[in-house]
């Protein structure tokens, strides 16, 4: 049976193996260490935790000073504050010096459900994406959190890494390797390609497979690193294929979307259909309620890769 578990609980986890390792490590939280789970980090190492309390402004630039002095800050809360509440700090104090700061969102996008708008994080991706010297990293499942933390304590420079709230299967080949910079071809197809990030891909896959059932050969891709993108494989797929879906848990103006769209406008510009919240805000509500009145379920994926075929096959 499919293991299935929380990201931020395995982030968490991970967080406090990662930290019998680099002992430079430091974790800083802002009073919601259950939910982000770094409470596993402030129980094994609490000399090397900082809860700052609800002062997220204050906790990023105090990240950014540990950095300048040998400490490998993680900066955690919900992405929604982390992000949006501490975007001048990321910015000015963090990305701008190139500090080697990891920012963790938890609870990204509109699956914090009955939560609502006000902790929902669905420009997150936008906002760091559009700060130069940002990494932003999306992982799929629990396998890739593992790869993901270990990528960024190896990366010098500022990271942001995006975790969403509902539970999520292991589905992601046992030999799979993650990679900043590179995305993964989990289905091969020749009719259409649909490049997922996060929670979405596996949404995605269970789409293809109900397109097979209709002969409806479809490419999955997980683009768990939205910055840098991956070119080559976006390029490649287009070339291949001539018909792109993006999928995501996000507004489609300036995050997975807005990424594969600016890369095919320049190398290789084909039929393009986007699932996302449309320039809009989410609302109260449970996941399931919320992905269907925004669109964002298994069916509208499907539909949106009928609809970018029948383009496809009118040019």
């Amino acid at each position: 049976m499919t293991e299935i578990l929380h990201l931020r609980e395995v982030y968490g986890r991970v967080l406090a193996e990662v930290g019998k390792e680099y002992e430079n490590i430091v974790v800083l939280d802002a009073d919601v260490s259950k939910g982000t789970y770094t409470k596993f980090f402030a129980e094994r190492f609490p000399d090397r935790f900082f809860n700052f309390g609800i002062a997220e402004q204050n906790m990023m630039v105090a990240a950014a000073g540990l950095s300048t002095t040998g400490f490998i800050p993680f900066v955690n809360s919900y992405a929604v504050f982390c992000v949006m509440r501490c975007c001048e700090q990321i910015r000015t104090f963090v990305a701008y010096p190139r500090l080697n700061v990891k920012i963790v969102g938890g609870h990204g996008g509109m699956s914090v459900g009955p939560d609502g708008v006000t902790h929902q994080a669905t420009e997150d991706i936008a906002i760091v994406r559009a700060i130069p010297n940002m990494v932003v990293l999306v992982p799929a499942d629990p396998n890739e959190v593992e790869q993901v933390v270990r990528a960024a304590i190896n990366y010098q420079g500022p990271v942001y890494i995006r975790l969403a709230r509902p539970k999520v299967p292991k589905f992601l080949p046992n030999d799979y390797k993650f990679e900043i910079g590179k995305s993964c071809v989990l289905l091969n197809g020749y009719d259409v390609t649909i490049i997922g990030t996060g929670i979405m891909v596996y949404e995605c896959i269970k789409a293809a497979e109900k397109l097979s059932k209709e002969g409806i050969s479809a490419r999955v891709i997980n683009a768990s690193s939205i910055k840098p993108i991956d070119e080559k494989t976006i390029v490649k797929s287009a070339e291949e294929t001539g018909a792109i879906v993006t999928v995501e848990d996000h507004n489609i103006i300036g995050g997975l979307a807005g990424a594969v769209a600016e890369v095919l406008v320049e190398t290789k510009p084909i039929c393009m259909e986007r699932i996302g919240l449309r320039d809009t805000f989410g609302e109260s509500g449970s996941q399931e309620e919320l992905f269907e009145y925004y669109g964002l379920s298994i069916e509208n994926i499907v539909n949106a890769a009928k609809k970018v075929l029948k383009r496809k096959n009118k040019l």
